[in-house]
């Protein structure tokens, strides 16, 4: 199809021609460098088989225990939603909502979207609802954090290990491998050519004229005439997946604004307010982030207490600054350095998920230590406020438009041909005279 060889880059806006690939090649953008395409060969299969294994391995990581508590001969065991159980019975919704999310719900739900569209797709052409159901694969995918589960898991390992004896089980080995072949079966699937399967209109065939406008959508890559995209209800849409076509993300600057705002306000108390409290023998003491970090130091963990730092306080702190500093080079016309910038918005894309590692050493503490009057573990205020920075930050990362950053360039390029020309003309004019 001739609109496949036309790509525009989600990063930087720019149309071009996507070549030809030999099998593990990848073309980058000819102007920001971001990533456009990458050739998987034998895409369907591999994808399709790992899908399975993933599917064979959730049911297996999510039916039996996966830690054991051994403390002054009383035993417990915990499985991947015990934690969050602990958390809905202590009137901690919200965060038990968000942990069952990311940790259960979301790569559960990317596996079976992933069998219902790949099965099908080996044998038939795409059925009517399998495009907005490969969407949803794309939507889930930051969400699924399984990956900084495990190092939760590791974390929480660490702090109990002084206390009482850890046992790993069954359903941890099978959440450690299910963890490597989602990753793989991502990795794996090329999304060209699912797209590729899917029927699109005659009309949407041919390639833009010179000069006429152009419509990209940024879920399946379709690039059209904007003539030729679908109105529906008063928006256009694209008439291969169903997503809303835009030049740029509606209202970009003033939801990235709001977003980054509120996770300011969050980011304080999260700091300040205890993230668990530790009951041992009738006596409580609260722990912040910062003295989970000094625990570690102290028992000579410095590696892992440097990645917790990082991870809960300068990663979010650090894409704070990041959003808040390409919000203002955006509003102030800025046209230094877009390619760093753009570069920085890729990180804050990148980087921001694994803030959730202490949401998840707090899930794990509060469901392996519940021994009554001899040790409980409760989450504390903190942890919620912290939580709602790391999804806040990660809502506004998505808002954010980083096409907006190469804009003011782009009308600057054109202003001085623009200029340039007329001074041309000028000196013909006079030279003629």
């Amino acid at each position: 199809m001739a609109h496949a060889a036309l790509v525009q880059c989600h990063a930087c806006g720019l149309l071009q021609r996507n070549p030809p690939l030999p099998a593990g090649g990848a073309v980058r953008c000819v102007r920001c460098d971001t990533l456009l395409h990458r050739h998987v060969p034998n895409s369907l299969n591999r994808a399709l088989a790992l899908t399975i294994a993933g599917i064979i391995l959730f049911v297996v990581a999510n039916s039996f225990p996966f830690l054991s508590f051994q403390f002054r001969g009383q035993i417990t065991e915990t499985t991947l939603v015990t934690g969050v159980e602990m958390l809905y019975r202590e009137g901690m919704w919200i965060l038990s909502l968000v942990v069952f999310f990311t940790s259960v719900l979301a790569p559960g739900l990317q596996l079976a979207l992933l069998l219902i569209v790949l099965l099908p797709l080996k044998m038939n052409p795409a059925g009517r609802g399998f495009p907005r159901l490969f969407r949803y694969v794309a939507t889930l995918t930051p969400w699924g954090m399984m990956d900084v589960f495990m190092l939760g898991i590791l974390v929480s390992v660490v702090k109990l290990a002084d206390m009482a004896t850890i046992i790993p089980e069954t359903s941890l080995f099978a959440f450690v491998v299910l963890i490597f072949v989602l990753a793989a079966a991502q990795a794996s699937l090329d999304g060209d050519i699912v797209w590729s399967r899917v029927p699109v209109p005659e009309r949407v065939r041919r390639s833009p004229r010179p000069g006429e406008p152009t419509s990209a959508c940024h879920v399946c890559e379709l690039v059209m005439p904007e003539a030729e995209a679908d109105p529906v209800r008063g928006r256009l849409r694209c008439p291969r997946c169903g997503e809303g076509l835009h030049r740029r993300k509606p209202d970009s600057l003033q939801r990235t604004w709001a977003l980054v705002i509120a996770a300011i306000i969050c980011y304080l108390p999260a700091n300040l307010l205890p993230i668990t409290t530790v009951t041992s023998f009738g006596k409580p003491q609260s722990d912040t982030i910062m003295s989970g970090v000094i625990y570690l130091l102290g028992h000579g963990m410095w590696p892992l207490a440097l990645v917790v730092f990082m991870a809960s306080v300068l990663v979010p702190l650090m894409k704070l600054v990041i959003l808040v500093y390409l919000l203002v080079s955006v509003h102030m016309g800025s046209t230094r350095r877009p390619q760093d910038r753009t570069r920085l918005y890729r990180l804050t894309e990148v980087v921001g998920r694994w803030s959730m590692v202490d949401i998840y050493v707090v899930t794990i503490l509060v469901a392996l230590v519940r021994l009554g009057n001899l040790a409980t573990i409760e989450a504390g205020p903190g942890a919620v406020f912290f939580a709602a920075v790391v999804v806040i930050t990660m809502f506004a990362a998505m808002a954010f438009d980083p096409r907006l950053i190469w804009d003011h360039r782009s009308q600057a390029h054109e202003s001085a041909g623009t200029a340039e020309q007329a001074t041309t003309e000028q000196a013909a004019t006079e030279q003629a005279t």
